[in-house]
């Protein structure tokens, strides 16, 4: 009776243990990872991680879009005091070669790094051959990204990312290797330098005219009058034989001008004039209008007028159609000035 007894017990006891590892196995199920086929990494029930939250291997997330290049736009010329003839874009900035490039057969070793500091100058529908440029010095090469890049007289061209405002060089010399473009496409600055260096110390060289001292002179007394530009036609000078022009983004009514800061530096509004002191022009195109500042700025046909820091010389326009013809000399009817 005894052994049936003990029997039972170890029958019961056997069965609590099943019981009991039954239990524990489950809980054990319950807590362990869940696998997916989306994504063996992925524990049941956490946030997945954003698609490409991580780049990618292979490229190092590297982003495939071409390197920004710089419309070149309506190419001129500015007098430079220091470096004589350089070659701008049609924004008025800078345009650079770089020496570690070939211009036979044409050929950029700028990229990467080098080409977001020199952004290319990008040659498209909106480029041509301004004031003082010869279009056939122009050219183009196809960059790796596929962009079309300028060239000038063979040269790859560039803007310098440290140029703030319309007339800077700061890139010139930069590492002994980057120099501002002539406009055939040498380094601006070389014939100067020449010239220079061969002169005789006993009768230096007569130095360039300048805005203030043109080669020639208007009619004494007069402080507005006509000079024919050989690709412009009629065109309004000052006194001093600086070419006169609008600005594109001024308005007549009310009478504004929307050059400041930085614009100034390059564009100078030009003072008023006595109507009785014009000629060849109708006195009734000619006021001023008072500057936020206090000073007269001279108007043109109800809008104000400008002098272009780069020119030099009587009659020089090299300053029309810049920033993509926002600027134009003003012709004897208070117009723009086309030639025709």
């Amino acid at each position: 009776m005894t052994t049936k007894r003990y029997g039972l017990v170890a029958i019961c006891l056997l069965l609590a243990g099943l019981v009991l590892m039954a239990a524990l196995g489950t809980a054990n199920s319950s807590a362990s990872p869940s696998y997916g086929a989306s994504d063996p990494t992925q524990l049941a029930g956490a946030t997945p991680s954003p698609a490409g939250a991580y780049g990618a291997y292979g490229d190092g997330g590297a982003s495939t879009a071409p390197a920004g290049g710089k419309p070149a736009g309506q190419l001129t010329t500015r007098l430079d005091d220091q470096l004589g003839p350089v070659l701008t874009d049609g924004q008025g900035f800078t345009l650079y070669r770089f020496d570690k490039d070939t211009a036979k057969p044409p050929a950029s070793n700028c990229s990467g790094a080098c080409a977001t500091t020199w952004p290319p100058a990008v040659k498209d529908g909106s480029t041509s051959a301004g004031t003082g440029v010869d279009s056939a010095k122009l050219g183009e090469i196809t960059r790796a990204d596929g962009s079309r890049q300028l060239t000038v007289g063979g040269w790859p061209a560039y803007r310098y990312a440290q140029d703030a405002a319309p007339g800077d060089t700061k890139g010139q010399g930069v590492g002994g290797t980057w120099y501002a473009l002539a406009p055939d496409g040498t380094k601006a600055g070389t014939t100067a330098a020449g010239a220079s260096a061969s002169a005789s110390p006993a009768a230096p060289a007569s130095p360039a005219p300048t805005a203030s001292q043109p080669s020639d002179q208007p009619p004494a007394g007069v402080q507005i009058s006509v000079f024919v530009h050989p690709q412009l036609g009629p065109i309004m000078v000052d006194a001093h034989g600086r070419t006169l022009y609008h600005f594109g983004k001024d308005t007549a009514w009310p009478m504004r001008s929307n050059c400041e800061g930085d614009c100034l530096k390059t564009w100078t509004p030009a003072p008023p004039v006595d109507p009785k002191k014009i000629k060849g022009v109708d006195p009734k195109l000619i006021g001023k209008m008072q500057r936020p500042d206090g000073t007269w700025q001279l108007s043109v046909n109800c809008t104000p007028a400008y002098l272009y820091t780069g020119d030099q010389g009587y009659g020089d326009a090299l300053g029309n159609g810049m920033a993509g013809n926002l600027w134009t000399a003003i012709n004897p009817q208070g117009k723009p000035a086309t030639g025709e």
